[in-house]
């Protein structure tokens, strides 16, 4: 059997390896557009932070490996187009065209940045650095720059401004929504991050969107309805999309441009898969499915598509937009449903707030934390954490809770360890579900 992976990122290494496990005999194909692979997207983080150094240690998977694994790696080739009834790759290398066939074919090209209704977007003191060509332009630029605008207030924005903040820079976020982060926490969870943010420096657009970019012998030009702004130059921190124009009309797709696939990540061709960053996923807590650019969704489609490429046999569970992150000295965390998106969930719901030290002795921090859960059944739909001390762990125990359908009541229930020195005499986990339960009690 011949298998085909196009992209070699985390959604197609994790493929490929899973499928080496799975089919020892197979004869595995990756084509990577990048002149290398591996690279972690938020390694400038980790460089500029000095964690790393040189950037090219930001990486998770290196050639050397897929070699070792018997996986065929071909570098620097872009396909260009695919034949689905012929079952044939067709691809660029070297300035020459070359065609390769395939038993099975798996879409996993990942995204890419673009933002096609800024004017000015495109030019190259405005940072995008997905990939490690991107990277190694983007270090240089922001070395030499002062004065940077960040363009997007989810994740990378976030991480972006705080980056820049060590580094000295005056930043400016450009958010057209208003809060940080607003995908993921509501917006009393997220205000001490902001608050802190601010008090060091950065400038906040909210509700702002981005109107024309102006690349001029002073500087880069940021406008927007409300305001113009001079700065060196900007980071693009928004608008991901999958990458997919070589695919030809037999492969259905949704409006957004993601491939349809089933349960089982099989597109409209019985012999092609998609997963990653080319599809959307199911979201856990409802019957709709959306596009969730996450590392994790694309790792775990990876490993669920290895067993699906002979018969459907594995379905995929889906996606509770599970993700952690430090800011400013903030360790923040998100999973599920937040109370913004509540009003469009089918029961009504109901929350609550805790604050409690993360342990007796080990440091005085104070964990914030909140829990969303359907008022009628207690089902856990979603939580958030924010704290200076490290609760990012803690993120998966209340993932688990939502993914396994828990309630409160078996929430509060969960065995952790306990020891004086280094937790708290009930988990912070536990404590939600309680004062979830007494919310609902005090209520009634």
């Amino acid at each position: 059997m011949k298998i085909v992976i196009i992209g070699a990122s985390f959604a197609g290494v994790s493929a490929a390896v899973a499928i080496r496990k799975k089919h020892p005999a197979a004869e595995i194909h990756l084509i990577e557009k990048q002149a290398t692979i591996g690279y972690l997207p938020g390694g400038i983080n980790l460089y500029f932070n000095e964690t790393i150094d040189p950037i090219e240690k930001a990486q998770f998977i290196s050639e050397q490996q897929l070699e070792e694994w018997g996986i065929s790696l071909l570098l620097s080739a872009k396909v260009i187009s695919i034949d689905s009834k012929q079952h044939i790759v067709k691809y660029m290398e070297k300035d020459k065209e070359c065609v390769m066939s395939f038993d099975k074919l798996i879409l996993a090209t990942g995204s890419s940045q673009w933002a096609q209704n800024i004017p000015g977007s495109d030019s190259e003191k405005v940072l995008k650095y997905k990939f490690l060509s991107g990277v190694l332009k983007a270090i240089e630029q922001l070395q030499n720059s002062d004065k940077v605008a960040v363009i997007g207030g989810g994740q990378i924005g976030g991480e972006a401004a705080d980056t820049l903040l060590k580094m000295g820079k005056a930043v400016h976020l450009f958010e057209r929504m208003d809060y940080l982060l607003f995908k993921y926490f509501d917006e009393e969870m997220i205000r001490p991050v902001q608050e802190e943010m601010t008090n060091r420096g950065v400038v906040f657009h909210f509700d702002e969107t981005i109107a024309k970019i102006t690349d001029g012998d002073e500087g880069l030009m940021i406008e927007t309805k409300k305001s113009q702004l001079l700065c060196d130059s900007a980071i693009f921190a928004m608008n991901v999309r999958p990458d997919l124009a070589y695919l030809d009309g037999q492969i259905k797709m949704h409006t957004d441009q993601t491939v349809f696939v089933d349960e089982y990540l099989q597109t409209s061709h019985v012999d092609i898969f998609a997963i990653g960053d080319c599809i959307q996923v199911p979201y856990s807590l409802s019957d709709e499915s959306f596009y969730i650019p996450l590392v994790n969704n694309a790792v775990r489609t990876g490993l669920v598509v290895a067993e699906n490429l002979m018969q459907p046999t594995r379905p995929f569970v889906g996606s509770i937009r599970t993700i952690g992150t430090k800011l400013v000295d903030y360790y923040i965390a998100s999973t599920g449903l937040t109370e913004a998106e509540g009003s469009f969930h089918d029961q009504p719901i109901s929350t609550a707030h805790v604050q409690q030290k993360g342990s007796l002795f080990l440091g005085s921090e104070t964990i914030y934390g909140k829990i969303i859960f359907e008022k009628e059944s207690h089902k856990v739909l979603g939580a958030q954490l924010v704290s200076k001390a490290d609760i990012l762990e803690k993120i998966n125990t209340l993932a688990m809770s939502i993914q396994m359908e828990q309630t409160l009541e078996e929430l509060y229930q969960k065995d952790f360890l306990y020891h004086p020195y280094y937790s708290n005499v009930l988990d912070i986990t536990n404590q939600l579900g309680l004062e979830g339960l007494w919310s609902e009690a005090d209520e009634n």
